[in-house]
């Protein structure tokens, strides 16, 4: 293939970012031109990967949200669109005189960096999209199973958010709808960041899907095992404001032999936590490729990345979900026995799921059985191609 250039585009979050990294240092390998529009906390990521950055930290709505509104991106679409429209319109000026000059072949956009999606569809540029979460189309979207009032909800914010749009239509963007923006179809080239395995109904997606496995961050060193059982503890980056769930973990391992580490993320304050034994380590982040390595029990929020980060390294996991697209993670991984949905955050119940995990076998078989299925992807060769 002659030399073509590729434009990236994402949203300011590592899980999103990093697994496109693997995929940049392909292309650029075989001699590909790579530009990628992100935010300066990936710049030097990118970079190291052999793409030419590009900031848009000056189009960074999402920062300026508050604590409040960042827990609700992704749940609430009326907000999500208004980060879309902001984010599209000030990208606007600058990104358009960007593509003219630099004539990309392609662009290839997060399935959350919908202003990638829409600049390709405006510009007529071939288009291919990246997802870190499942694909979702009918078959699989009835796993997020909504309520009657939810679904009510939903249909409202929906009609909101489409008034949103009109600001981009009336930009000269080809929109219809919000769902027509946000839904996967059988037409679009897609990356897949899992295996077709653990992707829900994966039979009912085309062959313009490429599920290329988890692109896991390998550490080039071995991580040494603790004599205890060690459990891991992280909500994630951005829906972690839970003190009490927090204070419970610690209450239900105090007593314990275990090995326990705590990772709580910028916005509590640890000293408003539960006094701990030396036995429980918290911290307000990890390397959690290090932790992985080396654990037995992962208590998670369910988000994708931290997910297929475990299940590559043969790791169960008790589930914790907070948003709709992270509990079809969960249901998932229930549905596969490698780990077991809490019923609710109490003490009982968090030290049942982690004991009734290390005490069954099954769990941790049917993780290394997920872990031998994501070696098996071709990553970021399949991604690349």
């Amino acid at each position: 293939m002659n030399n073509v250039k590729v434009v990236f585009f994402n949203i300011p979050a590592y899980g999103h970012t990093n697994p496109t990294l693997q995929v940049v240092s392909e292309l650029v390998s075989r001699g590909h031109d790579v530009r990628y529009y992100s935010y300066d906390m990936m710049k030097k990521s990118i970079e190291m990967a052999g793409a030419q950055f590009v900031s848009c930290d000056q189009c960074d709505f999402q920062s300026q949200l508050s604590k409040d509104e960042i827990t609700r991106v992704g749940k609430d679409i009326v907000l999500s669109t208004n980060v879309l429209v902001n984010t599209t319109l000030a990208l606007d000026g600058m990104i358009f005189a960007d593509m003219k000059e630099y004539h990309p072949d392609c662009i290839v956009s997060d399935s959350m960096a919908l202003w990638g999606k829409l600049i390709a569809l405006k510009l007529n540029i071939p288009y291919i999209c990246s997802t870190t979460t499942f694909a979702f189309n009918q078959y699989s979207s009835k796993m997020l199973k909504y309520t009657f009032k939810e679904m009510i909800s939903l249909m409202f914010s929906t009609r909101k958010a489409n008034k949103i749009l009109k600001k981009l239509v009336d930009k000269g963007y080809p929109i219809d709808n919000i769902l027509s923006i946000i839904s996967n179809d059988n037409h679009t080239d897609t990356i897949v960041y899992t295996s077709k395995m653990f992707q829900p109904y994966s039979d009912t997606f085309s062959d313009k899907y490429e599920f290329v496995g988890p692109l896991i961050r390998k550490l080039d060193y071995q991580v040494e095992r603790s004599k205890q059982k060690t459990i891991y503890i992280s909500l994630g980056t951005v829906n972690n404001q839970f003190l009490s769930f927090y204070n419970h973990c610690i209450e239900a391992f105090e007593n314990t032999n275990y090995d326990v580490i705590i990772s709580i993320g910028n916005y509590l304050n640890i000293e408003d936590l539960k006094p701990f034994s030396n036995h429980i380590k918290v911290e307000r982040f990890v390397n959690q490729m290090e932790v992985l390595q080396c654990c037995d029990v992962f208590i998670t929020h369910c988000g994708m990345n931290s997910v297929n980060e475990a299940l590559y390294y043969g790791v169960p996991l008790v589930l914790f979900p907070q948003t709709p697209e992270q509990n079809v993670v969960a249901k998932r991984v229930e549905e596969l026995e490698a780990g077991i949905y809490l019923k609710n955050n109490s003490v009982i119940e968090i030290k049942n799921a982690v004991e009734k995990i290390l005490n069954q076998s099954k769990y941790q078989t049917n993780a290394i059985c997920i872990s031998q299925d994501f070696h098996q992807c071709l990553g970021a060769k399949q991604a690349a191609d």
